[in-house]
């Protein structure tokens, strides 16, 4: 009997067990799970300070444990640094929840759920509590539906919280993205990837770091559905998957990449197995490709093992590095790419080599690292991107009009949230009730969703009198801080940041100023003034290359912790002691500001510099910091004159449009980042206004790149070698390749007796009255497609040349495919369109089925399409989908015409 009773209540603990904690490993491959356990160790010897790994303490059933050892093996230093342990628990256990409460949870395989559901990081954005929010708002929503249409409808939500708006390179964390109710693809994504993740989907961001067509890039979203990956454009629902607006785009492509966390081994090629994520490649989703193999032999003809390999696009005037291999012991590499040409360059131990490759048609590609430092010259390139082959599924006209109700429905959730905003009304009657000064209207608008931070944090200030302080902060902080500060941030720096030096701009943007680079900001400055003893506060301020040496001493430098380049807190390197090289510098000037000396890490150059305070005074001299050097140097500079003839075409070439240079540096180039923007409208740069007269660079060796991008996507590109001397001037021939032309062509023909609907006048009228030219006048021509990227971006191309416009003086018509989206469309979104713009609606479709029929369009939806046409009804330029610089192709096109 009491044997019985025995077994039976074994056989009950086993159960109760099963019950309570589902299967008992999170990992079952007995082979991978060793390998997690060998890479976890691993991982807790590298970061042995500041207790990071004390979750571990805790009770927690094998599935917690090994789950946990999964994101602790390989989630980037900075994860562990600067989020706790329970953080991380609670969102597995979130995560597993999925696999029990969500119909598809137990469908989806143990691989797939450990890469693609589990982690919580998608790209660099900053992690919050997201999962937690999502799920809970999400999960009534799809959780009886089936996964590929739960798919659908959390694009459906994600649309309902977010569209697309251009912002800088920093990415928001998922629930900043809902706050600000915007932000761009990559935000977009991330946010997208941590909806369906939330609810156990499986989902990862897809990148082409560069378009090979046009400049710029994109991010989107690929949802695992039934055992195959399907791609949507993020916040951007379509009826069906496989469908986007870039789908053509995408059909151009060079690379399309996605990170994977921890060692992946799924069937996609691999790009790059880092210790913590698995680079893969997925351009066969999307586009015909071709496989190159690169030989690196030295000058004498021997194959050279371990030699770095970079794959470069051209964008943004720039032969940009998409993928970085190394060569094996025969000096081989290769890489799988869309069907277009890529600049393959080649280093090892400081010498070079390079060659173009034409993806497609180079099989076999041997390049000679028989190029070094300081070598003069320069020639030309010629650069073809992939052609178009786009697959377009069918959508049924009842798919498409149920997606745009549900659209608008949508719209209108979102634009009721966006009401509650700051409007300048709003704010300037909130600044007239609280006495503030009118200056604070402009950063409670740009603010937001976070305008109720904002508000407190202007109330305390005035209570402190410490206002112009205040505004003075928020001033230097960018636009996307605004919209995501938290009052902590503002108040540590604002209230542990005296002003100790006379110079209140340096003051302002070099000390008080929380921003260093482009890492999220937090709070420091309190932390650093306790935790640092004041006879090395004292001691680093009188001789901050006593904190250099500081940093030198203590601070572990191991970049391989950090491959995703995620910078590290300044307040998580301290209890680390370990960090990567961005980080550490990140670290040095935190701690110099939080001491009041200004430090700063230069845009142009990324050379982290400071000047010496002595009681008020600050010295002239900016002092470079080199960690690899016993003291700080001042810079040595020569002067650079780029000579360039003008030319109708271009006649100020533009950086990041036309030209760039870069800097030689460990056998490869590294960009200069001058400012980006629009020259005409106060911002940006160009040889006129920076380069024409010289400007003063460090001594070293340069290379200039200049392209001209033709309409067609190719490039004529120009490459030349330099080198800058100590107190002397370079001359060197900025050269822009045009191809000779003197006149425009015919490419098809437009009726313009054809009739839309003018939104200026609500009548029908023909192209030829409205334009009111007389018979052969030209005019621009679009079907727009309302929100989507590639309109927004063209609209904000005309804009920044809405003066050459405005002098050309023909009629700009700009037409809508329907009511519904002419309704959508908001003139404030695009500033400074010129006034010769005009609106209507494309009834019946009769002028965009025209201009497919004549310009033999393969995808007639894909929108915008814009032409230059004349009233002689000859189109003489087209422009359809994702194009950057539209404006200037519009307007050298133009200054063609007779």
């Amino acid at each position: 009997m009491m044997k019985n009773l025995f077994y039976w209540s074994c056989l009950l603990f086993l159960l109760v067990s099963q019950f309570s904690y589902g299967d008992e490993h999170f990992i079952h491959d007995e082979a991978y799970r060793k390998q997690v356990k060998q890479d976890f160790e691993l991982k807790e010897k590298q970061l042995p300070d500041g207790n990071l790994f004390k979750i571990f303490n805790q009770k927690l059933s094998p599935y917690e444990r090994e789950a946990l050892m999964f994101l602790y093996a390989y989630m980037p230093m900075g994860d562990i640094t600067d989020y706790s342990g329970e953080y991380y628990l609670e969102n597995v256990r979130l995560s597993k929840r999925t696999q029990t409460e969500m119909s598809w949870g137990k469908s989806i395989p143990e691989d797939v759920f450990r890469h693609f559901v589990l982690p919580l990081r998608v790209n660099n954005e900053n992690l919050d509590d997201s999962r937690k929010v999502f799920f809970a708002e999400l999960k009534e929503r799809v959780k009886n539906m089936s996964l590929h249409d739960a798919v659908l409808e959390v694009n459906h939500w994600c649309h309902e919280k977010v569209v697309y708006t251009p912002s800088d390179a920093r990415t928001s964390s998922p629930l900043a993205s809902v706050r600000t109710a915007y932000g761009r693809c990559g935000e977009e994504s991330t946010f997208t990837v941590a909806a369906l993740r939330s609810v156990g989907i499986p989902a990862r961001q897809v990148y082409t770091p560069r378009w090979a067509h046009t400049d710029d890039n994109h991010a989107w979203v690929e949802a695992w559905v039934d055992g195959k990956w399907y791609f949507l454009g993020a916040c951007e629902p379509e009826p069906v998957l496989n469908l986007g607006w870039f789908n053509t785009a995408a059909s151009r492509g060079m690379l399309m990449h996605s990170k994977v966390t921890g060692r992946y081994e799924g069937k996609e090629d691999i790009i790059l197995q880092a210790p913590t994520y698995t680079e893969i490649n997925l351009i066969q989703n999307y586009a015909p490709t071709g496989k190159a193999y690169i030989q690196v032999t030295d000058k004498n003809g021997m194959p050279v093992e371990n030699a770095k390999v970079e794959f470069k696009i051209y964008n943004y005037a720039e032969f940009y590095t998409a993928a970085t291999r190394y060569t094996d012991k025969a000096g081989t590499t290769w890489l799988n790419a869309g069907r277009g040409d890529m600049l393959v360059w080649a280093s090892k131990d400081g010498v070079f080599g390079y060659s173009k490759v034409s993806f497609g048609k180079d099989g076999q590609v041997k390049i000679s690292l028989d190029k070094k430092e300081g070598e003069v010259y320069s020639l030309p390139l010629d650069i073809v991107p992939p052609p178009e082959s786009p697959n377009i599924p069918e959508v049924t006209p009842e798919q498409r009009a149920e997606n745009n109700r549900k659209m608008a429905h949508e719209d209108s959730i979102r634009n009721a949230y966006v009401a509650t905003f700051m409007d300048k009304v709003k704010a300037d009657g909130f600044v007239e009730q609280n006495g503030l000064p009118e200056s604070a209207v402009t950063f409670l608008v740009a603010s937001r969703g976070n305008w109720k931070t904002l508000t407190e944090y202007l109330l305390t200030a005035k209570k402190k009198k410490e206002v112009t302080k205040a505004l003075n902060l928020l001033s230097v902080i960018s636009a996307k801080d605004l919209r995501d500060v938290s009052l902590d941030v503002l108040n540590d720096h604002l209230y542990n940041t005296p002003q100790e030096i006379d110079d209140v701009l340096l003051f302002n943007t070099c000390i008080m100023n929380p921003r260093v680079g482009n890492e999220m900001i937090l709070p420091y400055k309190k932390f650093f003034k306790k935790a640092i003893p004041a006879t090395d506060q004292k001691a680093f301020k009188q001789d901050p290359q006593k904190l250099v040496d500081w940093c030198k001493k203590n601070i572990t430098i191991n970049n391989s912790l950090n491959y995703q380049n995620i910078v590290i807190s300044p307040v998580g390197v301290w209890k680390a002691r370990v960090s990567d090289s961005k980080s550490r510098n990140i670290f040095f000037v935190a701690v110099a500001r939080s001491l009041g000396i200004p430090a700063w890490i230069d845009e142009v150059t990324g050379k982290i510099q400071y000047r010496k305070v002595t009681g008020r005074q600050v010295d002239k001299r900016i002092m470079d910091v080199d960690f690899d050097r016993s003291k700080a140097t001042v810079s040595t500079t020569g002067t650079l004159n780029l000579k360039y003839i003008q030319s109708s075409g271009v006649p100020d070439p533009k950086y990041y449009t036309h030209f760039t240079l870069s800097k030689f540096r460990d056998g490869t180039f590294h960009l200069l980042n001058y400012e980006e923007g629009d020259v005409d409208m106060g911002g940006g740069t160009s040889w006129e206004h920076l380069f024409k007269k010289g400007v003063k660079l460090d001594t070293g060796y340069y290379m200039l790149v200049s392209g001209l991008r033709q309409s067609d996507g190719s490039v004529l590109s120009q490459v030349s070698f330099f080198t800058i001397e100590e107190g002397k001037t370079t001359d060197v021939d900025l050269v822009i390749r045009e191809k000779p032309r003197s006149k425009v062509e015919v490419i098809g023909q437009l009726n313009s007796e054809l009739s839309f609907l003018s939104l200026n006048t609500s009548k029908s009228e023909t192209i030829m009255n409205h334009c009111g030219c007389s018979r052969g006048g030209y005019y621009v021509l679009a079907i727009l497609g309302t929100g989507q990227e590639p309109t927004n971006h063209a609209l904000r191309d005309i804009s920044a040349l809405s003066a050459d416009f405005e002098q050309w003086g023909q009629r700009i018509i700009l037409l809508f495919q329907d009511k519904e989206q002419s309704k959508k469309y908001r003139v404030s979104d695009f500033p400074g369109l010129p006034s010769t713009i005009s609106y209507g609606i494309d009834e019946g479709g009769s002028i965009q089925k025209e201009l497919v029929k004549a310009l033999k369009l393969q995808n007639g939806t894909l929108l915008p399409i814009f032409v230059i046409a004349n009233t002689n009804n000859e189109i003489v330029f087209k422009s359809q989908g994702y194009t950057i610089g539209l404006g200037e192709q519009l307007m050298n096109e133009i200054k063609l015409l007779k």
